[in-house]
């Protein structure tokens, strides 16, 4: 049995300087509601597809927590199944937490959303509104809007004229979209963070033109009355040779100001082999394709604009080491200076890039613990399992995230989550197999796997959800059938579909942003170094 950790020696060991993972097993909407600042969020459905990849050191600290459910200990037993050696469970769960007088807070990525606020506040990060930026453009200015999300969430709506320019891009790629120093570049994301981090990303680094932040972003641009785009996708082209050079200067510069360091090759493989020692994590900070045509074997993706936006999600393990990897060191000096600037002490940039290394290609797939241990499961072809259906003698299982279930599912197909189908069996009619529907094939079996005792045939959808719509078979949308209450989204103002209720979500959501820079100055918060200019 796991042994038990208190909170105020958690939280002393969070503030120390040894490694430390501190995981909330909880799904993602009840984790949103009320966490530790520093805890990730692995729910328990989806602790064999995760752990591995974030913490792959099996000698790591882990401490593990859940709202008082019972959660933790189940994670933990299964984390010591998987060779996991050093397992604490937060006594009392997050309740505990805030009986010992520390801070829980709402939201996610909470540390990243935080030090944007601080970030504003500190350094004076320029900002326009979004009556201000109309009033430009239809002043005739020379201006360029550059969004700062990445290209799925560019095409859901963007600012009119905008150009996606994911943040970690933004030096890299500002010459292509606005080679005229008298342009005016103003930065925007759906919300603050990226468009403060953004905009102070291209003042950090120098460049010549005058910089602003869209303040509030495209929901400030909505609440103020303005017409958002929607399905659009223009993006920035490759520098040219001498703005690629301009640019890894300005990098440089704005890595050195801020402390980020480098490490050269033969320091990066005398790391690996302690890697039963110190968590080692390499990061390739391009664009997926770039990470896809070539990258370092051992390396994953983790987009530099997105892994500033989201610590919690690619760095779980707290002063782990971490090496940022770009062939033309631009993004990587760029995530290194914000890293730093969020207190990651062993942050490095790989000096040459990719030369040396040993190189892959393709889709990267991360270890799933117990795979091997998983048993075979039949499949059924699309046909089959509509016909089977049809008949009464099987029912659908989708396994997709609910809001994903609720935009688009197989007709007839009820929404169920891996950890609560067990519990919820006797909702389906007694003697229909169960024809398990995933996104990934591995968290269909290994639900399969969790049912292998149920009595119930249980079949795998050949192809998954996706197999279904190629075969020509009827789609439909909404919460038509729950075998349990959806908890595995943090709603975002645009996941909802009532205008009113997303303009109100808008407003919450921004004014929850702004708070957390007082937030964060409690018991249980953060406190981040400012660097003057």
């Amino acid at each position: 049995m796991a042994k038990t950790i208190d909170a105020q020696t958690l939280h002393a060991r969070l503030e120390g300087p040894e490694e430390i993972a501190l995981i909330d097993v909880r799904e993602q909407a009840p984790y949103a509601a009320s966490h530790p600042i520093l805890a990730a969020n692995i729910p328990l459905g989806r602790l064999e597809l995760v752990i591995g990849d974030r913490v792959p050191r099996r000698s790591t600290p882990i401490v593990v927590e859940d709202g008082g459910e019972g959660l933790a200990q189940v994670a933990a037993a299964k984390l010591e199944g998987f060779g996991y050696t050093d397992i604490s469970v937060l006594k009392g769960g997050t309740p505990a937490w805030a009986a010992a007088g520390l801070e829980l807070f709402s939201g996610m990525h909470v540390p990243s959303k935080a030090f944007g606020e601080f970030v504003e506040h500190a350094y004076g990060t320029p900002s326009v509104s979004a009556d201000e930026l109309k009033g430009i453009m239809d002043s005739g200015r020379k201006l360029v809007v550059l969004d700062s999300r990445p290209m799925d969430e560019f095409k859901v709506m963007n600012i009119p004229t905008g150009i996606d320019v994911p943040g970690a891009e933004l030096v890299y790629r500002l010459e292509t979209v606005a080679p005229d120093p008298d342009t005016l570049v103003v930065v925007n994301c759906a919300g603050r963070t990226r468009s403060i981090i953004g905009a102070q990303s291209l003042i950090n680094a120098g460049v010549p033109n005058e910089v602003v932040a869209l303040r509030n972003g495209t929901m400030g641009w909505h609440l103020s009355g303005y017409q958002l785009e929607h399905g659009q996708a223009r993006s920035a082209s490759e520098p040219s040779a001498a703005a690629l050079e301009a640019a890894k200067a300005r990098a440089a510069a704005a890595a050195g100001r801020f402390g980020a360091r480098t490490v050269d090759a033969a320091t990066l493989d005398a790391w690996r082999a302690e890697r039963d020692r110190r968590t080692l994590a390499i990061l390739d900070v391009r664009t997926i394709e770039e990470f896809e045509a070539s990258r370092i074997a051992d390396s994953r993706h983790a987009p530099g604009g997105q892994l500033v936006q989201g610590t919690d999600l690619y760095l779980m393990v707290r002063n782990s080491r971490v090496v940022l990897v770009d062939d033309k060191r631009v993004r990587a000096d760029m995530t290194a200076s914000w890293l730093a600037q969020l207190g990651w002490s062993d942050v490095y940039v790989l000096d040459s890039g990719l030369d040396g290394q040993a190189l892959v290609s393709g889709a990267y797939e991360p270890p799933v613990l117990g795979a091997d241990a998983l048993p075979s499961v039949a499949s059924i072809a699309p046909a089959e399992a509509k016909r089977r259906m049809d008949a009464g003698t099987a029912v659908m299982l989708d396994l997709a995230r609910g809001l994903d279930y609720r935009d688009s599912h197989p007709e007839g197909a009820w929404w169920a989550s891996r950890t609560t189908i067990a519990s919820n069996l006797s909702k389906i009619p007694a003697g229909a197999a169960l024809i398990l529907a995933a996104p990934e094939d591995m968290l269909a079996r290994l639900t399969a796997a969790d049912l292998s005792d149920s009595g119930r045939e249980v079949l795998l959808l050949e192809g998954g959800r996706s197999a279904w719509s190629a075969a020509g078979l009827a789609m439909q949308s909404g919460m038509t059938a729950l075998l349990s209450e959806p908890q595995d989204a943090y709603l975002r103002p645009y996941d909802r579909t009532n205008r009113a209720e997303i303009e109100k979500a808008m407003n919450a959501y921004l004014d929850w942003e702004v708070a957390l820079v007082e937030q964060i100055k409690k018991a249980g918060g953060l406190a981040f170094k400012h660097y003057p200019a």
